[in-house]
């Protein structure tokens, strides 16, 4: 007898098992909170078992659950490897990934990495959670990212981080301004000017602060925002200069913005992928990933490293 359940049962199935609450699987396939529900029990109707336990409260897998998810895991990755292995499948391969991302490294970074990901895969829905390090650090752990972009993480023990690159801080300001002539800008000459930073809630903010707690001449704020890329919009606005990692600036033809390396101190973050231990990625989120690492390594930014 032929079992009444089919590849969408599965995927309701796989998401409930790795988030283990219903609200959040629905959204992430995108379905309401009812006709999810109905999938799971069309899989338990056809399988004569029970493969969850469910209160108001709680979702959790029984015996026998958790051994179908292990082999559903396994089933739906061998079939996501076969299609996106299969010549011109490609291009026509539907999903979707999730990844969690700083502002910071979204808006010049991470762009160029899904727009070769979308030209190879362009039927694969690409979400960018872009949210503050604590955020993203929490997507990451909480299974609604399939993997992070952070500067964070390094010292969780259910996280798994792996650097990316080391970036220092640089001096952003615009192409008529007087510091944009400088090779290298100290922390202190950034007083004479107009100032712009992120503020206390940013992980940026943090970081500055630890690594300029000694300084005894520190810029003052006149300006004060939630996230980097919009001080960047305030710099292009003439409104004054701003400390920013070397990720978040644009190019070096850029018409309106140049960045400028700040020394005395040198300041440095290390920008990694963060995944959650013992979480293996979809190879859709796999594939990602390798370009996100083939990209950094084509790259060569300015302001990276020494």
């Amino acid at each position: 007898m032929a079992l009444n359940f089919d590849l969408n049962d599965l995927l309701a199935f796989r998401a409930v098992a790795e988030l283990q609450n219903f609200r959040k699987a629905a959204e992430s396939i995108n379905l309401s909170q009812p006709a999810f529900s109905r999938r799971i029990e069309k899989l338990e109707d056809a399988l004569g078992v029970r493969l969850l336990d469910r209160t108001t409260r709680s979702v959790t897998l029984t015996a026998v659950g958790r051994d179908f998810a292990r082999k559903v895991n396994d089933l739906l990755d061998d079939l996501d490897a076969t299609l996106l292995g299969i010549r011109g499948v490609s291009a026509t391969r539907m999903g979707e990934v999730s990844i969690a991302c700083v502002p910071s490294a979204v808006y010049y970074f991470l762009s160029k990495v899904i727009r070769r990901y979308h030209e190879v895969y362009p039927k694969i829905r690409v979400r960018i959670l872009d949210a503050s390090a604590n955020e993203v650090l929490e997507a990451v752990s909480r299974g609604q990212a399939d993997f992070g972009l952070n500067f964070i993480g390094s010292q969780e023990p259910d996280i798994d981080f792996q650097p990316l690159l080391e970036e220092r801080f640089v001096a952003a300001c615009r192409r008529d301004h007087p510091l944009a002539r400088e090779r290298s800008v100290a922390w202190s000459d950034l007083r004479r000017y107009d100032f712009i930073s992120v503020s206390q809630s940013s992980g940026n903010r943090v970081l500055l602060d630890q690594a300029l707690a000694s300084l005894r001449e520190r810029p003052q704020s006149i300006y004060e925002v939630q996230h980097v890329t919009t001080t960047l919009g305030l710099v292009e606005a003439g409104l004054g200069v701003a400390a920013v990692p070397s990720m978040a600036m644009p190019d070096e033809d850029h018409p309106l913005l140049v960045s400028v390396p700040l020394s005395d101190p040198v300041v440095k973050r290390t920008v990694g992928v963060i995944r959650r231990k013992g979480r293996s990625l979809s190879p859709a989120a796999q594939q990602l990933h390798a370009f996100l690492m083939e990209m950094e390594r084509m790259s060569g930014r300015p302001g990276a490293g020494d």
